[in-house]
């Protein structure tokens, strides 16, 4: 199995995880399908999608070909900006 890493931001930490993974179908090993996974995942350590992994090798029968990997921060240097104002309640 190949996995490749896309972008994780240049940083680590929480965020979104997408893994694009790509399988052969149990009974016509010749044909590969892929499928999303999606979840909040910590980079480069990726534990939920580990699991996750581990949960196909062991319970699905479709071996696996590939897992490309992209991450994206949940709140970066982009998503936060001052604001120049106060609410009071």
């Amino acid at each position: 199995m190949r996995i490749e890493a896309g972008s994780g931001g240049g940083r680590d930490g929480f965020g979104l995880t997408t893994a694009e993974i790509t399988y052969r179908l149990p009974d016509y090993l010749h044909v590969v399908q892929t499928f999303v996974w999606q979840e909040y995942d910590v980079w480069p350590l990726l534990p939920a999608l580990r699991r996750f992994l581990c949960f196909w090798r062991d319970e699905i029968d479709g071996p696996l070909v590939a897992v490309r990997v992209a991450h994206c921060d949940l709140v970066g240097h982009r998503g936060l900006s001052r604001a120049d104002a106060e609410f009071l309640h």
